[in-house]
């Protein structure tokens, strides 16, 4: 009798476990019941031992008043402002050091990783030394000494008076660093600047156009062309030809020195540079490594091959070694991401106000609400961290090989 004709068994219960084509599902419902059970089991054990001690899980706290005073922010504060407004302007501060110290971070980290690499003896040992320098040594070391010398070293505003100052401001007297930080010029925007930006975001997407089509024009025909200057000019000419056209609507506010300190432009706080940096250039160490571990699992025929085509080192790298080794850089890249937006928690060691000085620190403090201080803390890293993920996620799978 074929195979065929077998008459099918008939289901039982005990099939769930002891067939193979059931066990697989069986065994992770089986576990996800577990696991949900567990996790109600501990918040419902949390919340009578919290009842026993006379206390209730509430967010109301959040819409009392603050009382206390932040002095970086992004956004309009005062101490009347509710406990919210304070963990808003919290995120904010974490996002923005996050954001420009992964900027930084891979700048620099790249730059590294590749002169690592270099032939020259002196300028590898040197990366070598920066490299094992950095990623050897705490950062929250890193991050007390740089403010240490962004304060200690730098002059005082008053060294800025008189005649014959003791120090002097850079860039045709617009950028003054300080030892109660650095101020910069502040744009101010007058009529026809929500145009002049509407024209800055325009160019951007013709930017991304423009690239896509370049990358696909050397795909398909293999002919290139120099999207770099190409990009450059899109981005730029229509916004400055328009800002002449509007009149100028975009203009600087230069800080000047008035009394004992310097009033108008951005002000810049040693806690926030010192942070930034820190994270930046610890953070930089470990990209570095990953960047100079990625270009040397390319195949060292590839570079031997385009040279003997006559290709520049540049293009080489540029062309054909960093496209290949993002594949292998990008998904370390992730984790060195969320460390570095992680680690900002440290900046109540220098006074920075981020979201763990605020939230988990002066408003844990005064309301007392450890547990929902806590859980929003919890749920704001997580978010940030799976947002991160994500983006990287997307950008690795576009240079993902295709299979054809």
């Amino acid at each position: 009798m074929s195979s065929a004709n077998l008459p099918s068994e008939k289901f039982r219960l005990g099939m769930l476990l002891s067939d193979t084509r059931y066990r697989g599902t069986s065994l992770q419902v089986i576990t996800f019941i577990i696991f949900v059970a567990v996790f109600f089991w501990l918040v419902d054990n949390t919340l009578k031992n919290l009842a026993l001690l006379g206390k209730d899980v509430s967010f109301a706290f959040l819409g009392m008043r603050a009382g206390y005073d932040i002095n970086q922010r992004l956004i309009p504060y005062t101490n009347d402002s509710t406990h919210a407004m304070a963990a808003f302007v919290g995120i904010l501060n974490t996002l923005l050091c996050a954001f420009v110290g992964c900027i930084i971070a891979t700048i620099v980290g790249v730059f590294v990783g590749i002169l690592r690499l270099s032939k020259n003896w002196i300028i590898a040992k040197l990366m070598s030394v920066y490299i094992e320098g950095f990623r050897n040594v705490p950062v929250l070391l890193w991050i007390v000494m740089v403010f240490a010398l962004l304060t200690e070293f730098t002059p005082a505003p008053k060294a800025f008076k008189g005649a014959n100052p003791e120090a002097t401001m850079f860039l045709f007297d617009s950028i003054a660093i300080t030892n109660r930080g650095t101020y910069l010029p502040a744009p101010v925007w007058g009529q026809g600047s929500t145009f002049l930006i509407i024209i800055f975001l325009v160019s951007v997407l013709a930017v991304i156009f423009f690239t896509r089509y370049a990358k696909e024009l050397k795909k398909n025909t293999g002919k290139s062309l120099p999207s770099f200057w190409i990009s450059i000019g899109i981005l730029i000419v229509p916004t400055v030809l328009f800002y002449f056209i509007l009149g100028k609507p975009v203009d600087l506010n230069y800080p000047y020195l008035k009394g004992f300190n310097f009033k108008e432009g951005i002000h810049l706080r040693n806690s926030f540079i010192a942070l930034t940096l820190a994270l930046a250039f610890y953070t930089s160490a470990f990209i570095a490594e990953i960047v100079r571990s990625g270009i040397l699992a390319i195949s060292k025929g590839q570079t031997e091959a385009a040279a003997s085509l006559g290709m520049k080192p540049n293009k080489i790298m540029s062309l054909i070694i960093l496209p290949q080794a993002l594949r292998v850089i990008v998904p370390p890249l992730i984790s060195n991401y969320l460390n570095l937006t992680k680690n900002s928690s440290l900046a109540i060691a220098v006074g920075y106000m981020d979201v763990r000085g605020t939230l988990g620190g002066i408003t844990l403090n005064q309301t007392g609400r450890e547990l929902e201080s806590m859980l929003l803390l919890m749920g704001f890293y997580l978010s940030v961290s799976l947002f991160i993920s994500s983006i990287i996620n997307w950008f690795n799978r576009s240079f993902q090989i295709v299979v054809r």
